[in-house]
């Protein structure tokens, strides 16, 4: 019988959070591939589980991820860990998880621990829609994209940041999105676990002094779809109500889509359109 792949949630810093269920698979399957072998093998030690170990990391992503197919073609059981939380949330894992469907592999996962939704929880920030982004692209000209995509997104962001570059990303982030609330957590589950609900111009000013270490979830409100609609607004201040019935009847727009296209970009009822088009019509 071919193998299956078990991506195994392990926890995000307090030990106690590992499920009962992850901890009877890792014991049970053949072989876990884990992100660095060196971490993983204390959190089994721990639980004295004594599978054997093999690496599967972002430097050896694709050639591994088929070797280990052909292990689960062969009938072996796998487990995939990452270092901390779920794997293939912003980890080399999504790639296996892909080969695995292509290669008619069966996969399931064991839920667990997730930084970007503990951080979110807890956040006090809007949660019925969400954005994870992960890290911020290194790449300069990505990275303002993904930055320019951000500052419309009316849901809640969600990033991950080291500490060495928490500072500078937070001044992106503000001259990005403006000066918007943003909860900061850092040390998730652990000892001396923090979370702060403040402003982006205050984290910036606040950060500059700090002494930064630990690993940061950041926590960003959206922008507010009124905000949207002022600036849409704002966009036809100059242009008569003639004209811009002009623009959607030149799309092939009939005169009463039209009309209801121009209400809605001005935040007016299709009434006061059409009485300002009849007012416009008389002063010419």
């Amino acid at each position: 019988m071919t193998g299956k792949l078990y991506l195994c949630a392990t926890p995000i810093g307090n030990l106690e959070d590992i499920t009962l269920r992850v901890l009877r698979i890792l014991k049970e399957v053949d072989l876990i591939a884990a992100e660095d072998t060196r971490n993983t093998i204390r959190l089994l030690n721990h639980f004295a589980i004594k599978t054997p170990l093999t690496s599967y990391h972002e430097h050896n992503k694709i050639e591994k991820a088929y070797h280990l197919v052909e292990k689960m073609k062969e009938g072996k059981q796998i487990a995939l860990v990452t270092d901390a939380g779920t794997p293939a949330i912003s980890d080399p894992g999504e790639d296996f998880v892909r080969i695995c469907y292509e290669e008619g592999i069966e996969v399931t996962s064991l839920p667990g621990a997730a930084a970007c939704i503990t951080a979110l929880t807890m956040s006090g920030q809007m949660t019925r829609r969400f954005s994870f982004e992960a890290f911020l692209p290194r790449d300069k000209k990505e990275r303002g994209e993904v930055l320019k995509e951000m500052e419309q997104d009316t849901r809640t962001l969600i990033l991950y940041e080291s500490p060495h570059h928490l500072r500078s990303t937070l001044k992106e982030l503000y001259e990005a999105l403006g000066d918007r609330s943003i909860t900061i957590c850092r040390e998730l589950t652990k000892k001396f676990e923090e979370k702060e609900i403040t402003t982006l111009s205050k984290a910036v000013a606040n950060y500059e002094a700090k002494d930064i270490r630990g690993e940061f979830v950041l926590i960003i409100k959206g922008k507010s779809r009124l905000e949207i609609r002022e600036a849409e607004k704002k966009v036809w201040e100059n242009t008569s109500i003639a004209e811009h019935m002009e623009v959607y009847e030149s799309q092939g727009f009939d005169r009463k889509a039209a009309m209801k296209a121009v209400a809605k970009d001005r935040g007016i009822s299709k009434r006061e359109v059409y009485s300002s088009l009849l007012e416009e019509t008389k002063n010419l």
